[in-house]
């Protein structure tokens, strides 16, 4: 088969896959938030734009537009290369400095100040 008859039904599949999965999951979230929230809390009911809505915006917020993860095993990874190059040493004056930056390993009524 041809690329361009690869094209003419792949496209419109796509496209009905989205609709698709926009569709059951804006009816999901309506359903689950109907289902939990009124009788736990006495929040009112949504309607399936509301479920839709909060899907896109739990999707905006906390799902990185399908970048899983935003990164996070490269970064692992470049850290794991960067710190196999260091001597136990300079590991050690790393791993300090990280701690004064951050304010790890300080006592709880320990002031940061010097």
């Amino acid at each position: 088969m041809s690329r361009r008859w690869k094209m003419v039904f792949i496209a419109p599949a796509a496209i009905l896959g989205i609709l698709l999965f926009a569709y059951i999951g804006g009816e999901l979230v309506m359903l689950l938030w109907n289902w939990l929230l009124p009788p736990l809390f006495g929040w009112r009911q949504i309607t399936f734009w509301q479920g839709l809505g909060l899907l896109a915006l739990c999707r905006i917020l906390f799902g990185g537009f399908g970048r899983h993860g935003s990164g996070r095993p490269n970064f692992r990874r470049r850290m794991k290369e960067r710190c196999g190059n260091m001597t136990p040493e300079e590991r050690e004056r790393f791993r300090q400095a990280m701690r004064e930056r951050w304010g790890f390993g300080t006592a709880a009524g320990e002031s940061k100040q010097g």
